[in-house]
C-alpha cells in the first residue's frame, strides 16, 4: 500500500536530520580544520586573494570531503562506536541508520567533490584520487597503528599541494614545509580529541595517539607544538611573509600555551576545549597570511 505523502515527507524530513547528524554538519569544527590549511596554501600560491572561481571550488570541496570523511569513519566504527561515551548516541551506533547508509552518502559525497575537482586543472584532478584514498583509509587505521593521525594529517594536508597545482599548475618544493607543519597540527589536536576517550578507547580495543604517549602526552604536544611553530617560521621566510604573518604566529603560540594549561590535569571536558581552540589557532595563522600578501 503506497505511503501517503505527508507520511512520506515527515519520514523524508527525519532521513535527512539522520544523514546531518551523521556527517556532523551541527559540529563544523572538522570542516574549520580542514579548511584553515587549503586557505593559507590559496594565498600562499596566489600571493594574494586566489581566483574566486578556485576558492569556493575548494571550500565546498573543504566541506563535502569532510562530510565524506565522518560517513566512512562511522561505517569504520559503527560495532565500536557504542562502546564510548562520546560517540554512542552516533546513528550507526544506535540502529538508526544501516551501514550501506553511510558507505552510499560517502560515495556520493565524493562523486560531488571529484566533479568540482574536474573544473580545475589536470595536476590537481590527479592529485585529488590521493586525496579520497588517504579519506577512505583513515578511519581504519586505529585498528593497526597508535598514530592514525599521520593519515589525518596527510589527509587534511592533501589541501596544500593540490591548492598550489589549482593556481600555478605546480609543486614547489616550498609547499613541503607548511605540508609537514600541518600534518603535525593534526596529530596535536587529534591526540588532545583522543585524551577524551582515552580510558573508552583502553576498554574497546581502539588505538590512539593518546594511548601511546601515556604520562607523556602533554609533553608529546608541547613538543609537536614547537615543532610545528619553527616549520611555520621556515614558511615565513620562504614565501617572504612580513610582520603580520609573524604577528599571526605570536597569536597561534599563544593559542597553543592555553591548550597546553587546559589539558594540564588530563580533564576530558577540558580537553576537548583545547582541541576545539585550534580553529583559532588555524584562523590566526591565516590572518597573519592573509594580511601579509595584501
Amino acid at each position: 500500500m503506497p505511503q501517503p505523502p505527508a507520511l512520506f515527507w515527515i519520514d523524508a524530513r527525519q532521513r535527512l536530520a539522520l544523514y546531518l547528524e551523521l556527517i556532523r554538519f551541527h559540529r563544523p569544527i572538522g570542516t574549520l580544520l580542514l579548511l584553515w590549511p587549503a586557505l593559507w596554501a590559496l594565498w600562499l600560491a596566489a600571493d594574494g586573494p586566489p581566483p574566486w572561481q578556485i576558492l569556493l571550488i575548494f571550500v565546498l570541496g573543504v566541506f563535502l570531503m569532510r562530510s565524506a570523511g565522518c560517513a566512512i569513519n562511522d561505517y569504520a566504527d559503527r560495532k565500536l562506536d557504542g562502546g564510548v561515551e562520546r560517540t554512542r548516541n552516533r546513528p550507526l551506533a544506535t540502529g538508526r541508520l544501516q551501514p550501506w547508509e553511510a558507505l552510499a552518502l560517502f560515495a556520493l559525497l565524493s562523486l560531488i567533490a571529484f566533479a568540482l575537482v574536474l573544473l580545475l586543472n589536470l595536476a590537481t584532478i590527479l592529485l585529488s584520487f590521493v586525496a579520497v584514498t588517504l579519506a577512505a583509509l583513515y578511519p581504519f587505521m586505529k585498528r593497526y597503528t597508535h598514530l592514525p593521525q599521520l593519515f589525518l594529517g596527510m589527509a587534511f594536508g592533501w589541501a596544500i599541494p593540490m591548492a598550489f597545482t589549482a593556481v600555478t599548475n605546480a609543486l614547489p618544493w616550498q609547499l613541503w614545509p607548511l605540508f609537514l607543519a600541518t600534518l603535525l597540527w593534526a596529530l596535536i589536536y587529534d591526540t588532545e580529541y583522543a585524551m577524551v576517550d582515552r580510558d573508552d578507547d583502553l576498554t574497546v580495543g581502539i588505538k590512539s595517539s593518546a594511548i601511546l604517549f601515556g604520562q607523556y602526552d602533554r609533553l608529546a604536544i608541547a613538543l609537536l607544538q614547537a615543532a610545528m611553530l619553527a616549520l611555520l617560521l621556515w614558511v615565513g621566510q620562504l614565501f617572504a611573509l612580513g610582520g603580520w604573518y609573524y604577528l599571526g604566529l605570536t597569536a597561534a603560540l599563544a593559542s597553543a600555551l592555553y591548550q597546553q594549561w587546559l589539558i594540564r590535569q588530563r580533564q576530558r571536558a577540558a580537553c576537548f576545549r583545547a582541541f576545539l581552540h585550534n580553529n583559532l589557532f588555524g584562523m590566526a595563522i591565516f590572518l597573519g597570511i592573509l594580511l601579509a600578501t595584501l
